[in-house]
């Protein structure tokens, strides 16, 4: 545990200057404009159509943040910020930081939604915007998780995998490039089709990826599967509809058919690991009845749904998330 004194507290207090700093230089496109060039103030207040004074007032606080590199009067970007801050870069996460920016707003009337126990807004995404910079965000994030995942999970011997709610159908791909004979459908609304078969496409996989439109909360699962995967669904939910998602998605598996939950997992105290800990405020802030739930309450829900041999894969991901599977 941290221990606290007047300065660690302040800083604290003002992180969220660096982070609206850096949602402007990623809203503003500093990085991608600058790219591998090196630009003067006021060369990039011109191509972006901004103050000179404003821009370069952000580009030397970028600097002093080590994103950016300062050299006389020209700014370039670091070999990180290239990297994952220019949008043609293949690491990009910047759709992710975008979604934490639309999120800046509620999460600064957190103190209403603690008062009154319930979403300031009742959903995460607004409208296109938002509904991009979300839907990539979560590619961003399953990107750095999901090739690894694919490899460490064995689905030998299996050729359909679900990816239920799977947006852009990350972990879709990954398990198929991973396992030659596997098949796979990705489940979610039709507002999430157009991302997602334009991700799959994008790796070729368009013959064994096929997008089935579907409310999961409303409509059954059409279909049977030897796999299915629910990756950071549940916290959406509350306990009740929870349950009703786990039971729609175990009647689809064949007998024997493995059940994947990937979530921000609570140990069963409730009190940590601190993201999933913060992640269940974003939840109370964002969505009606959506949390984030400890292993013994995943465990619990997955046995009422008829799994056994449930257990938890040593894997951790970079937020605290971690993956329970239970066999039918």
């Amino acid at each position: 545990m941290p221990q606290w004194d007047a300065g660690k507290l302040l800083a604290l207090s003002g992180q969220y200057w660096h982070t609206c700093t850096l949602h402007t230089g990623v809203k503003l496109g500093i990085f991608s404009q600058i790219d591998e060039d090196q630009v003067s103030a006021r060369e990039l207040a011109e191509q972006i159509g901004v103050d000179e004074r404003g821009v370069a007032a952000l580009l030397n606080a970028l600097s002093a943040m080590g994103l950016l590199v300062k050299t006389g009067s020209r700014y370039a970007n670091t070999p990180e910020s290239w990297d994952l801050l220019v949008r043609h870069s293949p690491h990009y996460i910047g759709f992710m930081i975008m979604h934490h920016h639309h999120l800046v707003e509620p999460w600064s009337r957190l103190d209403e939604a603690v008062r009154s126990g319930h979403s300031l807004s009742g959903k995460v995404v607004h409208d296109d915007d938002s509904r991009e910079s979300f839907l990539m965000g979560m590619f961003n994030m399953a990107m750095a998780i999901a090739p690894q995942v694919s490899r460490e999970i064995d689905l030998k011997g299996k050729t359909r995998f679900l990816d239920l709610g799977g947006g852009p159908g990350t972990y879709a791909i990954h398990f198929c490039l991973a396992n030659s004979e596997l098949s796979g459908t990705v489940a979610d609304l039709p507002t999430t089709r157009p991302f997602a078969e334009k991700t799959i496409a994008r790796f070729k996989l368009s013959d064994r990826i096929r997008f089935m439109p579907c409310d999961y909360l409303n409509d059954e699962v059409e279909g049977t599967y030897d796999v299915a995967w629910l990756s950071h669904i549940l916290h959406g939910e509350g306990p009740d509809d929870c349950e009703m998602i786990i039971k729609k998605a175990v009647a689809a598996l064949v007998e024997g058919g493995s059940f994947f939950v990937h979530e921000f997992i609570l140990n069963n105290t409730a009190d940590g690991p601190l993201f999933p800990a913060l992640f269940y405020l974003n939840m109370l802030i964002n969505t009606e009845k959506g949390r984030s739930y400890t292993e013994g309450q995943l465990r619990e829900m997955m046995e009422k749904a008829g799994l056994h041999h449930i257990e938890r894969l040593p894997f951790k991901g970079p937020t605290d998330s971690g993956i329970v599977v239970g066999i039918k």
